[in-house]
């Protein structure tokens, strides 16, 4: 090993400008080749990028797609095909298959009495589907079905056993309709610190302008009657985060705060929740469901929040590691009891 370190200690010193100035033409052009070398073998480069280009004929010019398409074409119609080997005349060889008849064995042979064998041959597709609740058959119907025989004391479901394949259909749930608040009405509102004005609700409306909403960040650190601030699925991003974690250490009458379904990273929610620490009237946080998971540092502040803050008794987040999931369950635990005994009080 030693000999070999040894032998790498002469080209320690090499002066590489010095070397390629003293090359031929010819050499430059053989290093550049042997430099442009790549991976023949990685099938995910296209054929151009597999290895370097080795033609030395100039362009005959630029390519026509259309012309192109049509010589290839024309090409085509002009080669004729090769005729069969074997003429196809449509003439089937062979004989068709035909399934034996399986011979049913003596003791799987089932006789029935005349007055039971008449009964079943005449009845419906609904009677045979209560016949066979009834025997506990319940894998040749839907559950449905089962169980509107089984309740019934008569024929109520007349699907039949032949709809074991179509699904229960279920009355169709209507959306939920749009908020209808006026985005200009509340701004005014909490501006002019109306007292009848306990909640603003802005969920789901996603074409609020991020300047209106700084506003209403701006004028919420003087209101002093709102309780519940939600912005639910504005799309708000990092900018409302920080607008909303200045507005936090302002304002003291917010009681119950929602960001969640919201495009906040990770430095929105640290900003949010270092506001947090420093206001003391907040009960409820919910910042879960951004578009991108916030990571475990912000992970672990939630769950030092938590346990610094005992005014906070509902938080809204799914945690996904088991360490700051374990300390933020105990530390609400704690708060709540802590509401509890001051309830009592």
């Amino acid at each position: 090993m030693s000999s070999y370190l040894k032998e790498l200690e002469k080209y320690r010193d090499i002066d590489e400008d010095e070397i390629l100035r003293t090359l031929s033409p010819e050499e430059l052009e053989q290093l550049d080749c042997e430099l442009q070398e790549m991976d023949p073998e990685n099938m995910l480069l296209p054929a151009g990028l597999r290895q370097r280009d080795q033609t030395k004929k100039s362009p005959t010019g630029p390519l026509d797609r259309d012309a192109l398409l049509q010589y290839l074409e024309q090409q085509a119609l002009e080669v004729k095909e090769r005729e069969d080997l074997v003429p196809y005349t449509g003439e089937k060889k062979g004989k068709p298959y035909i399934e034996p008849k399986r011979e049913i064995p003596v003791q799987e042979q089932i006789t029935l009495e005349p007055e039971l064998e008449e009964a079943l041959a005449h009845a419906t597709d609904a009677e045979m589907c209560d016949i066979a609740a009834i025997l506990g058959m319940y894998t040749l119907m839907s559950n449905k079905q089962y169980y509107d025989a089984i309740c019934s004391g008569e024929i109520c479901n007349t699907e039949g056993i032949s709809s074991v394949v179509q699904p229960d259909k279920y009355k169709p749930v209507p959306d939920e309709p749009p908020n209808p608040t006026n985005i200009e009405e509340i701004l005014e509102r909490v501006r002019s610190n109306d007292k009848e004005l306990e909640e603003v609700n802005l969920n789901n409306i996603q074409d609020i302008p991020i300047p209106m909403l700084s506003e209403l960040c701006e004028a919420m650190k003087t209101n002093t009657y709102v309780r519940s601030f939600s912005l639910v699925a504005t799309r708000s991003g990092d900018p409302i985060a920080n607008a909303v974690a200045d507005m936090l250490r302002e304002n003291r009458s917010v009681q119950s705060l929602n960001i969640e379904s919201n495009f906040i990273s990770s430095t929105g929610l640290m900003a949010v929740l270092k506001a947090v620490r420093e206001n003391d009237t907040l009960t409820e946080l919910r910042v879960d469901n951004q578009r991108q998971w916030p990571g475990d540092a912000v992970e672990m502040e939630m769950a030092t929040v938590l346990e610094q803050c005992p005014s906070i008794v509902r938080f809204g987040y799914h945690f996904t590691q088991q360490g700051p999931r374990a300390r933020a369950a105990q530390a609400m635990t704690r708060n709540n009891e802590l509401r509890r005994q001051q309830k009592k009080r």
